[in-house]
């Protein structure tokens, strides 16, 4: 798999829909609490698997929102970021020649992820327009060698919110083959429609999830490099002694500052969800009147948008025409699967922009289309 190289020629106009970053300010109470961090003397390691202030604010929140108690010290590791917490997990609680389960389409990572691993990919598809998948392929992905399924809810790239009904499938076939889920929850807290259910909470999944999440997304501070990871003990002390081979530990004083964010009051979270909600709604309202097929996402910040209208049957070619006579960069939707045909017809916006931003691009969009 290979990343498209966007290349927005200089211009100052150009807008950025392509990749998944805040073009607006963090939050002033997260930025003091970095500053104070940085003058109180966290500048020296951190434990390796992470600093106690936020292993005990992560375990509050999650034991707040799980309805039982997580232990910081034998359940929680910080990673840098979401991204290494998912290598992470893959290098320790997967084997040579076990096969992961993975839906595509997919964070470009995963798949990388399970061959670095050892492991074998093996893909369910979901199917657009809602992003459903077909029960009997999942339960037919299932089989001896299966030690792991990847659940990524809220989803990138289509917005996807697992439903109750779904995750219980999941947990049922996990159960019955003694697999491991290993869940990507970056976005919990950004849900429009539905509610985030984590597949740890349901029965028998306790013992066997290993639950990803990070500050990038809902703090807006991609550019930190935070994550989580919540497991059974067991699968814990694995995780661990990947983390430290592979990144030592994330930044100490940027780990204090993410334990601050963490006690944020609940006003925050409801208005990070209205801000992104009016982001969302611009946008496709925006991208329908430009002549792109869209279905409004149920969570997370991006938008999957179908561009059988204009003419183009490569989702490559046409996001450099987007480039270039637009200069407004997206993802060709190929770049989320392992079958390249199945996403030719698609690209991907993301939207965690201002307003105005989204509207710029929205118009240059027309333009290109009038």
């Amino acid at each position: 798999m290979t990343r498209l190289n966007l290349q927005l020629n200089g211009s100052e106009r150009a807008v950025n829909f392509a990749q998944g970053f805040p073009d607006f300010n963090t939050d002033a109470r997260i930025l003091d609490a970095a500053a104070n961090a940085l003058r109180g003397g966290f500048n020296q390691y951190a434990t390796t698997w992470g600093a106690p202030q936020l292993r005990q604010a992560v375990a509050r929140k999650q034991s707040a929102a799980w309805g039982r108690e997580v232990d910081p010290d034998t359940e929680v590791t910080v990673s840098c970021g979401a991204t290494e917490a998912m290598i992470a997990a893959m290098l320790a609680a997967i084997d040579p020649g076990d096969e992961v389960i993975v839906f595509e389409p997919f964070y470009e990572n995963y798949g990388p992820d399970c061959i670095i691993s050892g492991a074998i990919p093996r893909y369910v598809t979901l199917q657009a327009p809602d992003w459903s998948f077909d029960p009997e392929a999942l339960r037919a992905a299932f089989n001896h060698k299966t030690r792991a399924i990847v659940v990524n809810t809220p989803h990138n790239p289509t917005g996807k919110v697992y439903s109750q009904a779904e995750l219980e499938l999941i947990a049922q076939l996990c159960i019955e083959h003694d697999a491991i889920a290993i869940t990507d929850e970056i976005y919990e807290h950004l849900v429009y429609r539905g509610r985030h259910i984590s597949l740890a909470t349901l029965p028998g999944m306790r013992e066997r999830t290993i639950t990803i999440s990070g500050a990038s997304k809902t703090y807006s501070v991609t550019g930190w490099r935070i994550g989580w990871l919540i497991a059974p003990p067991g699968l814990t002390a694995g995780i661990r002694k990947v983390h430290d081979f592979l990144t030592v530990g994330a930044a100490h004083p940027l780990q204090v500052a993410i334990a601050a964010a963490l006690e944020l009051p609940q006003s925050f979270y409801v208005e990070l969800l209205g801000d992104y909600r009016e982001r969302r709604d611009a946008i496709v309202t925006g991208l329908r009147e430009c002549g792109f097929e869209v279905q409004s996402p149920d969570g997370a910040y991006y938008v999957m948008a179908g561009i059988e209208k204009f003419g183009f049957d490569d989702d490559v070619a046409f996001a450099r025409h987007l480039i270039e006579k637009a200069a407004v960069a997206t993802v060709p939707a190929s770049s989320f699967y392992h079958d390249l045909s199945k996403g030719r017809h698609q690209v991907r916006f993301s939207f965690p922009k201002k307003i105005e931003t989204i509207e710029r691009g929205l118009e240059a969009l027309r333009r290109l289309r009038s």
